[in-house]
């Protein structure tokens, strides 16, 4: 942490914003969105190697760990989603490896990043450190930088987990139509729990409160078990020099914590999808 100069509600601050472009509706976070498309990439021509090197003989430390995560995601849909589709399993294994991917980002200490791209920020000369910096110490300075704010873990920023449950939301209505029709989704929003004409209006209510809810319950909760998280690293990181042995002992832990909101997301994501491929 940087020394007692910098005040403790500031330095938190710090670290749970991202450098942003724009403003209003149009602002974007750099660093969030960096990181989500360079590691979605990275999921793709990972995965797409394994793919064209793939043998029938002995397989690779890499492509057996590949061929687990495939088996382990085509047994899941298999059981949660019960029309036959060819798009499902590539899906939920995208979501369920970006987001891990994204989460993986958070174990990195959260001085370390922020601390290289001040310093290629200062190289470059690029963005002016502010002038309550100036009498600060090296350090300080590199962490004033605006190129230091540059965030790590997507996954802590809200418009990143909304925008994903946006997408599966826009896969939801998607599906809903392909499958039933426009005129069967109608029915269904009119006319499910109440088989009534006169209670169209109160189905519509209670449909649509339902349908509304699942992408917002989907972003919320990601965003609010990797935030939690990344604060108890900032705080971890406040002891100073000592902070090394508490951070891997909570990153280790951290680990199922990465591991289970990327299966929950993924495994939502399916019967979500299940619920409106299937006809009532």
């Amino acid at each position: 942490m940087a020394d007692s100069n910098i005040s403790v509600q500031s330095y938190i601050n710090h670290h749970l914003n991202d450098l942003t472009i724009g403003e209003g509706f149009w602002a974007v976070n750099l660093g969030g969105l960096g990181w989500s498309l360079i590691l979605g990439s990275l999921f793709i021509i990972s995965f797409a190697w394994v793919g064209r090197r793939a043998t029938t003989g002995v397989p690779g430390k890499f492509q057996c760990l590949v061929e687990m995560i495939i088996e382990f995601v085509d047994t899941s849909v298999k059981e949660a989603f019960h029309v036959k589709d060819k798009l499902i399993a590539p899906i939920a294994l995208t979501i369920f490896m970006w987001i891990f991917l994204m989460n993986l980002m958070k174990l990195v200490p959260v001085d370390w990043f922020p601390m290289v791209t001040g310093l290629a920020g200062m190289a470059f000369n690029s963005g002016a450190i502010p002038e309550y910096a100036a009498d600060y110490g090296f350090i300080e300075r590199v962490m004033a930088h605006p190129w230091s704010y540059l965030s790590i873990a997507p996954t802590t920023d809200l418009n990143i987990t909304m925008g994903m449950s946006l997408g599966v939301f826009i896969l939801i209505l998607g599906y809903s139509i392909y499958y039933k029709g426009l005129g069967g989704f109608a029915k269904e929003l009119s006319f499910t729990p109440f088989n009534h004409w006169a209670l169209v209006p109160f189905n519509l209510v209670l449909e649509l409160v339902t349908l509304l809810a699942k992408p917002l319950s989907l972003g919320l909760r990601l965003f609010g078990n990797l935030y939690a998280g990344e604060v108890i690293f900032i705080l971890i990181a406040l002891v100073g020099i000592a902070q090394l042995p508490l951070h891997f002992a909570w990153a280790a832990f951290h680990i199922l914590v990465i591991l289970l909101q990327a299966f929950i997301f993924m495994m939502l994501t399916i019967v979500y999808l299940s619920m409106a491929a299937e006809k009532h």
